[in-house]
């Protein structure tokens, strides 16, 4: 009796085996094909490289479509109807849009400019003053760090790493830590009432900026500069006709960023600009969510004046993405 049950268990111990085999052997092939090899199956390079883009494609279709659907959610729920918004079925497209409810697909776009007019400002005096705040101080504030560039890579003078590591140290203080005091002094001089308080500091330009413009200009071949002096050339005549032209795509790089951190800059201007006749973009979203606090009649609006504010950077950025991203690269070359 026990060698006939000894005889049935090893008989299952070989199916069992045999069925494990056949498994992993499946397995195998499975992972062959994709290109993964192993001792029953050689694997292919080919379809291995395949695997590995179509996993990689996945991924950043997965993270897209997470950075985009919040501003795709934004134009969906600027078309809707006040109804679908207040039951909020506006996942991918309004139940109900703004043509359905007022015979106007855009209706919400232009109520936006009837609304703004009781904010004190209009939608297009806010965009003039949006900019103003970009325009002016980011302009300026470029040909500065600029200068200050040009200074920091080119030049000798005595005290200079040191200027430059101490200006750099500046970078460490957290800026909120400083807005009171920013405060005090821009109400002291009046700066609050009239719009001052967002444009001259930014005329004395950023370190950032003038950090990576210095490292850009480490690219740059001294013996121009060098060339340019025997020839009886100042620093004043070598920065414009030398200096700007071979490092203008770190300038223009460094301003379309610089550009859009302003545009879409809203602490600064909620706590340094006091009169609402000189209220950037972002302040006048704010007082749209405010006005739609209490019920929801307004949140459509509110959605189109944000993708109306979004819009200008969002243009700029895709036009100039290729210099941004290449001089960001190129700005990261040693010393």
């Amino acid at each position: 009796m026990s060698e006939e049950t000894n005889v049935v268990a090893a008989a299952s111990a070989e199916e069992k085996l045999s069925f494990f085999q056949t498994v992993q052997k499946g397995l195998c092939k499975f992972a062959s094909w994709l290109g993964f090899g192993s001792k029953y199956y050689r694997s292919n390079k080919r379809r291995k490289k395949i695997f590995f883009d179509v996993i990689t494609y996945v991924i950043l279709i997965g993270f897209a479509f997470i950075m985009i659907y919040p501003f795709w959610w934004m134009i969906s729920a600027s078309f809707a109807s006040t109804r679908s918004i207040m039951v909020g079925n506006s996942a991918w497209w309004p139940t109900q849009t703004a043509g359905e409810q007022y015979g106007d697909l855009f209706y919400h776009y232009g109520n936006v400019l009837t609304i703004a007019n009781g904010s004190g400002t209009t939608l297009f005096q806010s965009i003039g003053v949006t900019l103003m705040f970009s325009l002016v101080p980011v302009t300026i504030g470029i040909i500065t760090s600029t200068m200050a560039a040009f200074a920091f890579a080119k030049l000798n003078f005595k005290g200079k790493n040191f200027i430059f590591f101490y200006c750099l140290a500046g970078i460490m203080i957290p800026g909120p830590s400083i807005m009171i005091t920013q405060y005090c002094i821009f109400t002291e001089l009046g700066w609050t009432e009239n719009g001052l308080s967002m444009i001259i500091p930014g005329c004395f330009g950023a370190i950032m900026t003038a950090f990576f413009v210095r490292q850009y200009l480490f690219g740059m071949p001294t013996a121009i500069i060098e060339a340019a002096k025997i020839d009886g050339a100042g620093y004043w005549r070598i920065f414009w006709q030398f200096v700007v032209p071979l490092a203008m795509p770190a300038i223009a790089a460094q301003f379309i960023l610089s550009f859009i951190g302003s545009w879409n800059n809203y602490m600064g201007p909620l706590l340094f600009v006091q009169e609402r006749s000189w209220w950037p973009l972002a302040l006048l979203v704010r007082w749209f969510d405010q006005e739609s606090s209490g019920s929801e009649q307004n949140a459509p609006a509110v959605m189109a004046i944000s993708v109306l504010a979004l819009l200008p950077v969002l243009i700029l950025f895709a036009v100039f993405q290729k210099w941004i991203l290449g001089s960001i690269m190129l700005t990261g070359s040693k010393e």
